[in-house]
């Protein structure tokens, strides 16, 4: 299938189902989730996990708290390390702009890291690259947008809503896995 009709076909069935629907009573699943960030994304950090808590998460800190500084480059190999290992299903990772967690995440082999900035973004990162890690931004993204953004992603499930293109992705996420020559 060419890009360019995936991409006009695609977006729109997707754009309409991510539309806002009212609150379905479906019995969300319950995950180890690793969250990470530096000092510039403490605040944001603590917001995520609180609401993760209250979802009944489990939720793993491993970076920067507000008395003891973690930089990007030391916080993200430690949540990586925690999804390689199984100990953790999901990584959500903060920095300043959300793209150094990104590019440190993604040298380890196994995980893969979207840097996301809109609900939108963080509903696709699971649904076309199946992304079992998103970065985010303390100085882009607002704490009710980023719990926002990490709902989206959880409860979204690869291929969702773009039933037309499964095969093409599935193949297209086993293919960019297979190149994936980190530790």
């Amino acid at each position: 299938m060419k890009r360019r009709t995936f991409l006009q076909a695609g977006l729109g069935t997707v754009a309409m189902a991510t539309t806002i629907s009212p609150v379905q009573a479906v019995e969300e699943h319950k995950m180890n989730i690793v969250l990470a960030a530096d000092p510039f994304a403490v605040d944001l950090k603590d917001a995520v996990k609180e609401h993760l808590e209250k979802k009944g998460h489990t939720v793993l800190d491993v970076g920067a708290v507000k008395d003891k500084d973690v930089p990007y480059y030391d916080a993200a190999p430690a949540a990586a390390k925690l999804l390689q290992s199984g100990k953790a299903e999901r990584a959500i990772l903060f920095c300043g702009t959300g793209a150094g967690m990104c590019i440190v995440a993604n040298k380890f082999k196994g995980v893969n890291a979207v840097c996301v900035e809109s609900v939108f973004s963080a509903k696709m990162a699971r649904a076309i690259n199946d992304a079992n890690a998103i970065t985010l931004g303390a100085m882009i993204v607002a704490p009710w947008m980023a719990m926002a953004m990490v709902d989206a992603w959880l409860e979204t499930k690869h291929t969702e809503g773009l039933d037309s293109f499964a095969g093409f992705l599935k193949d297209a996420c086993a293919k960019v896995n297979a190149l994936d020559t980190g530790q």
